[in-house]
């Protein structure tokens, strides 16, 4: 099989993907119809599972922020006892501080998801809501406009 044969299977392959990946229908709000119902789609996330992944997040910062620092605290230990006798001691700890900057990074990464997903659902909500009560006071005052131009 030729490179242009295969290429173009991939990419027709990716177009069938990205078609069979689309939202049958998102979440809108009927402006036109009802006067402004809420319709919902079929992406649904509850607090509990937003919880969840919160939860899941703190835990692995707690056992990371632990572990972490025992794997750095052993590899500059054995570092510090080969420096004299070995030239790798130097490198074990240089190791045990690029250790120590990954991990700061992930435990960064969870602190942040355990402590944003938890209002994530409450947030979007809000904003949903105040998204439906503005598109509800267009259609009203486009009333409005329409009648007193009579």
């Amino acid at each position: 099989m030729s490179f242009d044969d295969e290429w173009a299977g991939i990419r027709s392959g990716a177009r069938e993907d990205q078609a069979a990946m689309q939202l049958a229908h998102a979440a809108r709000v009927d402006i036109d119809g009802d006067g402004g119902s809420v319709q919902s789609g079929d992406l649904r996330v509850e607090q509990t599972d937003l919880a969840a992944v919160g939860d899941a997040a703190f835990k692995l910062h707690t056992r990371l922020g632990t572990e972490g620092d025992h794997a750095k605290a052993s590899t500059q230990a054995a570092g510090a006892a080969m420096k004299a006798e070995f030239a790798l001691g130097p490198a074990l700890t240089t190791v045990a501080d690029k250790w120590n900057e990954q991990v700061n990074t992930l435990l960064d990464a969870c602190a942040h998801i355990s402590n944003h997903l938890e209002y994530s659902q409450k947030t979007h909500a809000e904003d949903e809501h105040w998204i439906a009560t503005r598109f509800r006071y267009e259609q009203l005052d486009k009333g409005f406009e329409e009648r007193a131009g009579h």
